[in-house]
């Protein structure tokens, strides 16, 4: 299959360098890497040229105007131009561990989308890692243990991985821990679903939305938790202000069959066709689409 990493991003230069820096080293050649711009300013943009790390694969850099907080748009518009047989989605503030590409393709299965885990760093290690004063993938145990201690990181399950896990899978749907941030889909079913909602205007739970629908097509939702986590980088939180409005579309919807979002991954290849969106290769590479 064809592997692809969508990583969200917008005006957060340091964050984003700093997960592809830990997301470079594990990318296999027949991979892409496509960064979903949603909207960041233009020196924003030569700035995550200039620091693009090394990728053996192709990485390419979707771009669309700011236009407000528009994730649902980017991580359809990274998805749609991946041309890739498996999407995982990532958020430009959280790091891969070094076994992370690995155990999502350890976990792919069909009939199955993978919802991820995340381990939440502190605001003074998130500052060193996004300096590059500190590679995580580095630190030993006895480095962890004292960041633990002093309240830097919430867990240490980066030290736990068993992708063979029994007790993974749920077919019912249930909200707790939905991740976006850390989130694997077979395209086919991104598209019979018709991706995220971009109705969900503002940040919050077009994530639980598309978890929803998918569950609703019919397919059992993976926890990824001892195997797929990302370090997720301390930031400001984002204003919040449109979250109970979510929150209350998607517990409507838990009464309706709705599976496919009235504004999708559809709609995002009309923006496309209509000229709004910016495509770049940002290392010189294609995607040879006969492999």
């Amino acid at each position: 299959m064809k592997l692809a990493f969508v990583v969200l991003t917008y005006n957060s230069v340091p964050a984003v360098l700093a997960v592809l820096r830990g997301l470079a080293p594990q990318c296999p050649a027949n991979a892409v890497v496509v960064i979903a711009d949603d909207g960041s300013r233009p020196d924003q943009v030569e700035a995550l040229r200039r620091g693009l790390p090394h990728f053996a694969c192709p990485a390419r850099h979707v771009w669309h105007p700011d236009v407000g907080f528009t994730a649902s748009r980017a991580r359809n518009l990274g998805a749609l131009h991946a041309e890739a047989d498996y999407v995982v989605f990532m958020d430009g503030d959280c790091v891969p561990t070094q076994h992370f590409v690995r155990a999502h393709l350890a976990l792919a299965e069909a009939g199955h989308f993978v919802n991820g885990s995340r381990i939440l760093l502190g605001p003074a290690l998130s500052q060193r890692v996004v300096r590059e004063e500190v590679e995580l993938a580095s630190l030993g145990l006895a480095d962890w243990l004292w960041l633990r201690l002093r309240g830097e990181v919430n867990k240490l399950s980066q030290f736990c991985y068993w992708p063979g896990m029994v007790g993974r899978v749920e077919t019912r749907f249930r909200w707790k821990g939905i991740r976006s941030c850390n989130f694997a889909i077979w395209y086919r079913d991104l598209e019979t679903v018709n991706g995220f909602d971009e109705s969900f205007q503002g940040w919050g739970h077009e994530d639980a939305d598309l978890v929803l629908r998918l569950q609703r097509h019919g397919l059992a939702r993976k926890n990824g938790f001892w195997a797929t986590e990302v370090f997720h980088l301390w930031h400001k939180e984002n204003k919040r202000d449109q979250e109970a409005g979510n929150r209350q579309r998607v517990r409507e919807r838990m009464h309706l069959p709705i599976v496919r979002a009235a504004c999708g991954l559809a709609e995002a290849a009309k923006a496309t066709g209509a000229g709004e969106v910016r495509v770049t290769e940002l290392n010189g590479q294609r995607v040879d689409k006969s492999q």
